[in-house]
């Protein structure tokens, strides 16, 4: 079993190529601008240096959000891509679900969302979901409730992520998902759209 794995909802790249439970190559940087240029390059040099095929891939697993509106565009949109072309399968992971795998604790994920908003998620140690994924005023939530507080932004109190790509997988591979049904979960409308209305 080969999987392909992607996470584009942040200003960092991840891709990473899973061969029978372990991580057989890996890509992870910061993206400072036009990130949908640089992922097929990466994703390309990825397959080259294992001398694999795309055809090769058996399931794909992408970070659908929340996060950057146009990087988590650019992952769903290659992972569905992919999945529709080759018929495999396909599952999305939450970005606050994936920050949160890398502790063995109570850990509430956090992106911020500006104006004094998060996106914020709580998950267990075994990634059950204690605080259902939400946009909310930061205010509101009580910190104390959970042992670790992960984020990538500059918060008070906060780790830096080290997430654990093969324990988010080892919870999904037995679950799959139409291709035409995963979408981006932005969890709030966009500023456009919030404009508009």
């Amino acid at each position: 079993m080969r999987s392909l794995f992607i996470d584009t909802s942040s200003f960092n790249i991840t891709v990473a190529i899973i061969e029978n439970d372990c991580i057989v190559a890996k890509y992870y940087d910061k993206v400072d601008d036009d990130m949908a240029a640089k992922i097929f390059p990466i994703i390309d040099s990825l397959f080259f240096k294992l001398d694999f095929k795309i055809k090769d891939i058996n399931k794909v697993y992408v970070v659908n959000g929340p996060g950057s509106f146009t990087g988590v565009r650019i992952g769903v949109t290659i992972a569905k891509v992919l999945a529709s072309q080759l018929n495999i399968d396909i599952y999305p992971i939450s970005s606050l679900e994936y920050m949160a795998s890398g502790t063995n604790s109570n850990a509430i994920a956090l992106i911020d969302a500006r104006r004094g908003f998060v996106y914020a998620g709580a998950y267990d140690k075994d990634l059950n979901n204690i605080y259902p994924d939400k946009y909310v005023s930061l205010d509101s939530i009580n910190l104390g409730n959970y042992e670790e507080i992960v984020s990538y932004d500059s918060l008070n109190n906060v780790i830096k992520p080290n997430p654990d790509i093969l324990k988010v997988i080892n919870k999904y591979m037995d679950r799959t998902m139409n291709p035409h049904k995963v979408n981006p979960n932005y969890l709030k409308m966009t500023e456009a759209e919030e404009n508009r209305k």
